[in-house]
């Protein structure tokens, strides 16, 4: 047996979009279950994220710490950001985040895994890249506003932050998934399987 995800859209009998905000919305469809009943399914809709796992020759992770009203915490993360625009390329958007974020650039960029943040009531998809031949960005630094201009910015030993995952201290999506992702990479084929920052990615179509 195959362990893997597949596409399958029910049968939606209508929908509303009651909320609509900046950057996201809320939806509520009418989704024909497999009995033949009718159930309304809330969710929020999100144009999808990237997130850059980047790690220096040293074997740290530069890492972030951003207040998140939602959760009211300052969450430890690493660069993320939404894809602002339809059809726009992933890579493309973790290289100016990571560049926004910490004024740094990567050479070596791969995909390190694709995961829906939260399925049950957002379709939000996320790509986590690692990069990899980190430098200092030329140019002027990206001026920041609102939360991010309260961030801090550290480089942590992989191992520290996996020990903090494992721990219970750390709590950002992204983070763990990319850190624990990087490990089981070592452990498994290496860092060399993994697929390149161009491969498809079914969930938020893309032009090369």
């Amino acid at each position: 047996m195959t362990i893997k995800d597949i596409a399958e859209e029910w049968e939606i009998r209508a929908s509303d979009t009651p909320f609509v905000g900046a950057k996201t919305s809320v939806r509520t469809d009418d989704v024909v279950m497999p009995d033949g009943s009718v159930v309304g399914r809330d969710y929020q809709v999100h144009p999808g994220s990237v997130a850059v796992l980047a790690l220096d020759d040293r074997d740290r992770v530069l890492v972030l710490r951003q207040y998140r009203h939602p959760v009211r915490h300052k969450l430890w993360e690493i660069p993320a950001g939404l894809l602002d625009v339809p059809g726009e390329n992933p890579l493309h958007a973790a290289q100016r985040e990571l560049y926004e974020e910490a004024h740094v650039k990567a050479e070596d960029w791969r995909v390190l895994t694709d995961v829906y943040t939260t399925p049950g009531g957002c379709d939000e998809a996320v790509r986590v890249f690692l990069a990899r031949d980190l430098s200092e960005a030329e140019g002027e630094r990206f001026l920041v506003e609102d939360e991010e201009a309260d961030m801090e910015l550290e480089r942590v030993p992989v191992d520290e932050l996996a020990r903090g995952v494992l721990a219970g201290e750390l709590h950002n999506n992204c983070l763990v998934v990319g850190v624990l992702s990087l490990i089981a990479a070592r452990n498994g084929d290496g860092i060399d399987a993994l697929r390149p920052a161009e491969a498809p990615w079914p969930a938020r179509p893309f032009e090369a």
